[in-house]
């Protein structure tokens, strides 16, 4: 059998290794993940997920606590519908974090930005027009655009100077997605640069029902939308992600027509992620009952988690004045709803339980919500005990050759 470093990607005019780490936010996939992965000859991401809280952290900005107190009156209101993000701050906290990535970018890959449309931020359209110019004008390789259909995602940035030069994909579960998707990007005369197949084992939010998601099979996608794709005459590189978790798995995609893998869960417990460590240890020690796919998500997507993330039924109040990133176009989240039922169900209690859904805006800034793929069981397997009984933490650049290299099903262990 072939290995991973015996293919690649074209992508761009370039020649990359087909690896692809997966843009995990609120910055997981860390600017230095991703620079170790383009410095390797692959492809990394960043995440726009709560760009502000990012900027705030590596940029030493103030957006988060200046909207707090913009909007400090409203805390206690029910209807958060004049809570707006200032779109000039997105746009700055955008390019701050993409050119302090770019800047930094050695070698000969490439570094992609993952932009959520389900992160509507109360004015859908407006929040994800800065979003992805700001990350063109900033210089980013690539964008992927995730986390919904984005139908309109290509008209929203079409007259871009960069519109046809940087590198667009798009992030779907099913053919018909993403033919739902050509048909409507059709007028703008782009097609994009790479599909992104997303199986029902990856973490965080998945493209599949509640009820139904174990129905679904990556390779099963994988086929299908690479046979439709050679009978339409489409070249369009096809990266199947999701439960990717050996250099064989990966290598077996690439043989069968995939132009190269996405990959995030064996980089969880890199020391590049930006997970906290004492978490990081959470996904080495899980076992495979200790994850469940929950609807606590208020995107109304199913999401993976570790069934002991603090964030599963934590009653905090809506913190929406200085967050407020899935706040819909009426100023409405489905968290704020289950939270206000509580309340009133409870009146004067202090420890609230909200069984159904959270606040994700806070619980992943404060890395509670422990989003991950179905694999994370297996991470004890990549790594090894320490004398105090935690795991030893990998390097990027470990798991990311122990993928393009390895063989027969094995897992290199660190020295």
């Amino acid at each position: 059998m072939k290995r991973v470093d015996d293919f690649r990607l074209k992508l761009g005019g370039r020649e990359l290794v087909p690896i692809v780490i997966g843009g995990m936010g609120v910055d997981i996939s860390t600017t230095e993940l991703a620079l170790e992965a383009a410095r390797l000859g692959g492809v990394g991401h960043i995440s726009d997920a709560m760009i502000k809280t990012v900027s705030d952290r590596r940029y030493d900005t103030k957006f988060v606590s200046a909207k707090q107190k913009r909007y400090k009156h409203n805390v206690a209101n029910v209807d958060k519908s004049e809570v707006k993000f200032d779109l000039a701050d997105v746009a700055e906290a955008t390019r701050l974090h993409v050119q302090g990535t770019m800047h930094a970018k050695r070698g000969d890959g490439l570094i992609f930005i993952n932009c959520m449309e389900k992160l509507t931020m109360n004015a859908p359209k407006e929040t994800l027009r800065v979003r992805l110019t700001a990350a063109m004008d900033a210089g980013i390789d690539g964008i992927t655009l995730a986390a919904g259909l984005h139908l309109g995602s290509f008209g929203l940035i079409e007259a871009h100077p960069r519109f046809k030069d940087v590198q667009l994909g798009i992030i779907v579960s099913s053919l018909r997605a993403l033919q739902l998707f050509l048909r409507k990007s059709a007028r703008t005369g782009r097609l994009p640069d790479y599909v992104v197949v997303e199986g029902p084992l990856a973490g965080g939010h998945l493209g599949f029902g509640l009820d139904d998601w174990m129905k679904h099979d990556l390779r099963t996608i994988t086929g299908e939308i690479l046979a439709w794709l050679r009978q339409e005459r489409l070249d369009i590189p096809v990266i199947p992600a999701g439960g990717i978790f050996t250099g064989t798995d990966a290598a077996g995609y690439l043989e069968t027509g995939a132009a190269a893998v996405q990959v995030a869960t064996r980089f969880t417990v890199a020391r590049e992620c930006g997970l906290p460590p004492e978490v990081q240890q959470e996904y080495f020690k899980a076992d495979e009952d200790d994850i469940e796919v929950n609807g606590i998500s208020p995107t109304g997507y199913p999401m993976r988690m570790l069934k002991g993330s603090p964030a599963i039924g934590a009653g905090i109040r809506p913190n929406c004045e200085a967050y407020g990133y899935l706040l819909d176009a009426n100023g409405h989240c489905a968290y704020i709803d289950a939270y206000y039922r509580e309340v009133a169900a409870h009146p004067g209690v202090k420890d609230l339980h909200v069984p159904d859904k959270t606040c994700l805006c806070t619980h992943m800034r404060n890395f509670d919500c422990w989003t991950c793929g179905a694999t994370t069981y297996r991470l004890k397997d990549t790594s090894r005990r320490l004398a105090d009984g935690s795991y030893q933490l990998l390097t990027a650049e470990h798991v990311f050759r122990d993928y393009q290299f390895s063989k027969d099903g094995k897992i290199a262990l660190p020295d």
